[in-house]
């Protein structure tokens, strides 16, 4: 750890968060760093590198420049099968991710969370837990801070990252020393070449290094991670979690409380009616930071005060207001069809369904009884909503399209009636009309407080 590597030409490839991030601890511990970005930089990051005086490009890639690396870090953004990259391959020069690259520079205590679902909340909720008792939390990766400018600039000694699958395809010998998988659904399928058992291996990247000394904690109700894990050794010890079964070691729920059972001893943790958080999924994602806890030695009292305080996160089934005794809610984050889901599942009310965006392989299927259920009206929001249409012709009575959100809002404020719902859960990915998830939740908010 902390090795200084002098005159090694480190080449990073994107300069968004992680990238720049990569850039400045490189140049810190000694690297000939030079970034180069197929797209625009943002001035923000501009600024970073002119000030720390590290040689960078933007909108083109100099191949006689890139392929002179001695180790190459690539932004999550770019896939393998970028041409650059595939020079690269060829060469046999190392191409890694941010994660990979800044794990070699700390000591620090590390939980790293994956998950098709859930995993932001469970990333945030873990690290306002482990804060309330430990000195010197920081919450990073796929949210927050990139991992690499933390390890430049802080003195943290517990890392929480919310890790993405594009993250750990560029791991090698990263080992967190608690790694959590929330659940797996397909998801980014575009990315894996439609293979869903590609994106699953993905995902346990997390756990490939991971020791006898080290914790695994994974949902023992999914039937996805259960069947991989049926011809996957593992060599960390395992905590699963459950709803439905009670567990030789791991937390379930008992006569209404999240109990854990370590070495046959059974701890009641909290009851489920004092979450905060409330819905399956939100039980779970409790279920998941208290064991983390538990397993760092934190106190009882300490996991209570957090699981029965706790927030929640952005975009993620957040209420927005009521109008004329409608209930507005943004789940912008809900990029997959596993997260509309429980979405769905969680509102009680009838549900006006804003949905759409860039599908990324989506099978709907899975929702058509809840949707049949639950759903009055569709309002399609995207700029190709066929696909959506198609599925769902015979689920609601009302299906409409439209390409910008206040329309949609609008929209949905003529079809809502006193105590529906209407629900912003798009089920795809945001960039065909917006910047990013947040952007889209944010003009849905800002729709809904103009009506």
């Amino acid at each position: 750890m902390n090795k200084q590597i002098i005159h090694k030409k480190l080449v990073v490839l994107g300069a968004g968060e992680s990238g720049v991030g990569t850039a400045l601890l490189g140049k810190s511990k000694g690297y000939d760093v030079f970034v180069s970005d197929f797209g625009k930089i943002t001035p923000k990051y501009v600024s970073k590198l002119k000030k720390a005086k590290i040689d960078f490009e933007s909108q083109q890639h100099s191949e006689e420049k890139i392929l002179s690396a001695d180790i190459v870090v690539k932004s999550p953004g770019i896939p393998d099968k970028a041409p650059i990259v595939q020079s690269l391959l060829k060469l046999k020069t190392p191409v890694i991710s941010e994660i990979e690259f800044a794990n070699n520079y700390t000591n620090a205590t590390i939980v790293g969370i994956t998950g098709s679902n859930g995993k932001t909340t469970t990333t945030l909720l873990t690290a306002d837990l482990l804060s309330k008792a430990l000195p010197n939390v920081l919450a990073a990766g796929n949210i927050g801070d990139s991992f690499a400018e933390a390890v430049l600039t802080s003195t943290t000694e517990t890392y929480v990252l919310e890790l993405s699958s594009f993250q750990l395809d560029g791991v090698v010998n990263f080992a967190p020393k608690i790694a959590i998988i929330t659940n797996l659904s397909p998801d980014h399928l575009d990315r894996y070449a439609y293979d869903y058992q590609k994106y699953i291996a993905s995902k346990f990247n997390i756990i490939k290094k991971q020791t006898a000394e080290d914790y695994f904690i994974y949902d023992a109700d999914d039937s996805d991670i259960v069947e991989y894990l049926k011809t996957t050794p593992i060599k960390s010890q395992s905590f699963p979690f459950s709803l439905t079964q009670e567990l030789k070691q791991g937390t379930y729920i008992k006569d209404n409380q999240i109990v854990m059972k370590n070495n046959n001893i059974e701890e009641v943790l909290i009851s489920t009616d004092k979450l905060s958080l409330q819905g399956k999924h939100n039980t779970k994602n409790a279920m998941a930071a208290a064991t983390v806890a538990k397993l760092l030695g934190i106190r009882k009292q300490t996991i209570r005060e957090s699981l029965s305080s706790f927030q929640g996160v952005p975009h993620r089934l957040e209420n927005v207001q009521k109008v004329r005794n409608v209930n507005y809610i943004n789940d912008s984050k809900a990029t997959n069809v596993n997260a509309t889901y429980y979405a769905l599942e969680a509102v009680k009310a009838s549900i006006v369904w804003i949905v759409g965006g860039v599908d990324k392989g989506n099978d709907y299927s899975q929702l058509y009884a809840l949707v049949r259920g639950k759903v009055k009206a569709i309002i399609c929001l995207g700029e190709d909503n066929s696909k959506i249409i198609e599925a769902f012709q015979n689920c609601a009575e009302t299906i409409t399209e439209t390409k910008s959100m206040e329309a949609a809002v609008k929209i949905a404020d003529t079809i809502a009636e006193e105590s529906d719902t209407v629900l912003l859960s798009p089920c795809c990915a945001s960039f065909d009309l917006f910047k990013n998830y947040e952007d889209r939740g944010d003009q849905f908010k800002k729709a809904v407080r103009q009506l």
